[in-house]
């Protein structure tokens, strides 16, 4: 892609989503990302991408600009970049629980204005990002979605489901990395050491996910491949059950968005 990209806002998820247009062949040069802490960013200046502590600067020549500050900086960062903002831009936010039409009651002009939610898995590819528009067309559609494709998966949703989103695929990295430990110390009570007890978990869950990926199965189907009768698996599954598994992730789920929604 030939326009620059700049990224307000070098942190944790900025800073994936630069790891993810980099790995997919996006230029350096084609890359800014801003931060106030620039020497926290001295990885991808060393990489050939430009760092700066200026917003307006970093916008002047860029034609995507992506808003990856943290919620209550996002006012004030669009009130000073508004002027900066033309109908040849395409404005993103990956900002959580703030919607398009806040974005646009702090700006002087109206760009074309999407919101995203990708995950920290964008470092590596694998997000599931969810993007929304009110006013975007096809072609824009298109070029938003082909950002994001490089850093894992991109669907369309409706923006009243961006908070789902944000829990269901932003919060649910952590929610499969709490499970992938608790795999892990279960490993490691029935005899692996750590290093090998991790290998196994993480690459069973990556196995798990492809299996439902590839085929299309529910995943009812492969439980029941590997559920015998009176067998060890389903004896496990069901104590996790009576130990309320299941009810747990899906009040935590329902708990976060409920807190999101606040």
């Amino acid at each position: 892609m030939n326009s620059t990209v700049a990224i307000l806002g070098g942190g944790n998820l900025g800073q994936a989503i630069a790891s993810g247009l980099l790995s997919e062949n996006f230029k350096p040069s084609d890359i800014v990302i801003t931060r106030h802490k620039t020497h926290l960013l001295q990885a991808y200046k060393d990489q050939g991408v430009r760092i700066s502590s200026d917003n307006i600067d970093a916008v002047k020549s860029a034609k995507i600009i992506i808003i990856a500050v943290k919620p209550y900086r996002i006012s004030e960062v669009l009130q000073e970049i508004s002027s900066q903002l033309t109908s040849d831009r395409l404005l993103i936010s990956v900002v959580s629980d703030f919607s398009i039409a806040q974005i646009k009651k702090e700006l002087e002009f109206e760009p074309t204005v999407f919101r995203a939610m990708p995950n920290t898995a964008s470092s590596v590819n694998e997000s599931m990002t969810c993007i929304a528009s009110s006013n975007a067309t096809d072609d824009e559609t298109a070029k938003v979605i082909s950002i994001f494709n490089a850093l894992g998966e991109t669907i369309v949703i409706s923006e009243q489901l961006m908070d789902a989103a944000t829990v269901l695929g932003a919060c649910g990295i952590a929610y499969v990395l709490r499970f992938i430990r608790g795999m892990i110390q279960g490993g490691i009570e029935i005899g692996f050491d750590a290093q090998t007890a991790t290998k196994i978990a993480t690459q069973t869950v990556k196995g798990a996910s492809e299996l439902l990926l590839q085929q299309g199965n529910h995943p009812e189907a492969e439980i029941d491949k590997v559920t015998t009768p009176k067998g060890c698996t389903i004896a496990g599954l069901n104590e996790m059950e009576h130990q309320g598994f299941s009810s747990a992730l899906i009040k935590g789920i329902k708990t976060s968005y409920d807190n999101i929604s606040d």
